[in-house]
């Protein structure tokens, strides 16, 4: 069990403000131990307390998790599942529009209707189901406002998998909501066994996070001698989905900074159009006995 923390230099820009230098900080959190739960209990204390389960949000504190458990989650899962059924603020897609499948509905174990000898390679965290993508091993978790379709943001995720065999074919990939990379973290090995990984930001607001199973999606035999690592899901843990600042407030407040800007430029310019008027009329005022004559002077 272990995590740290990494230092992330970045280039940020805010409305209109010029862009600046940040120093993003993220601690992650690994672990492939036989027992991982003090480290989920960890992490899950670096998000907050409490468990929000399926409240309306946005909730001020606390964290969200999946365990796939409920009776009510099919083996066929589609991707809003978990925002529109059951609302936890988050949507699951893949990059080829796939479905997902959740183990242990009834007839399937650990997906032995996809491969009789599944059972024999994954574990589960949280007893009976798993979860994976079906046809791909990538997905994207995006988040939102827990049972509403505003887009939100968290301060952190985690992730635990099942049947971790080669190093460097796991991992989670984590961007803002820009869609630049904040951090890439490969989860440690651990055979037939359970391996964890998360991270949270303390600068930086997570946008999407992209998960990456094994090297190869679920059907074949898992084979790594050979090459092929399948890899799936237990729980998911994230923070509470916080909604993402609305471009015209972004926008507005970059117009009000630039606005006192010019609004302090044409202060100064009356200002000093003033002074140069009060001098004039000074300077005339001492010249008029010699300067100012009257026509009938010279009738």
């Amino acid at each position: 069990m272990y995590f740290f923390t990494i230092p992330l230099v970045s280039m940020i820009s805010f409305a209109l403000i010029a862009p600046s230098l940040a120093n993003a900080l993220s601690t992650t959190f690994h672990d492939n131990d036989a027992d991982i739960s003090n480290t989920v209990s960890a992490f899950q204390a670096a998000l907050g307390h409490p468990d929000n389960g399926s409240a309306p949000g946005p909730l001020a504190n606390g964290r969200r998790q999946i365990n796939w458990d409920a009776g009510i989650v099919p083996f066929r899962m589609p991707g809003d599942f978990f925002n529109e059924r059951v609302t936890r603020g988050a949507v699951f897609s893949t990059p080829n529009q796939s479905q997902f499948r959740v183990s242990n509905d009834g007839f399937d174990n650990e997906f032995d209707t996809i491969n009789a000898t599944y059972p024999d390679q994954f574990d589960t965290f949280s007893a009976p189901r798993l979860f994976t993508p079906f046809d791909t091993n990538v997905l994207n978790v995006n988040f939102f406002v827990s049972g509403t379709n505003i887009p939100a943001t968290v301060s952190g995720f985690g992730a635990i998998f099942t049947d971790v065999d080669l190093p460097d074919s796991t991992k989670l990939d984590f961007f803002d909501t820009q869609g630049q990379s904040l951090l890439s973290l490969y989860a440690p090995t651990n055979p037939q066994g359970l391996s964890f990984i998360g991270a949270t930001f303390s600068t930086k607001r997570v946008g999407r996070v992209q998960i990456t199973t094994g090297n190869t999606t679920i059907g074949p035999n898992d084979d790594p001698s050979n090459g092929v690592d399948v890899v799936v899901l237990d729980d998911f843990l994230y923070s509470e989905p916080q909604p993402v600042p609305e471009p015209a407030t972004l926008l507005l407040l970059g117009t009000g900074i630039v606005g006192i800007g010019l609004w302090k430029r044409k202060t100064r310019a009356i200002h000093t159009s003033m002074i140069r008027a009060d001098i004039q009329k000074s300077h005339q005022d001492e010249v008029a006995p010699c300067c100012i004559y009257s026509s009938s002077q010279y009738s």
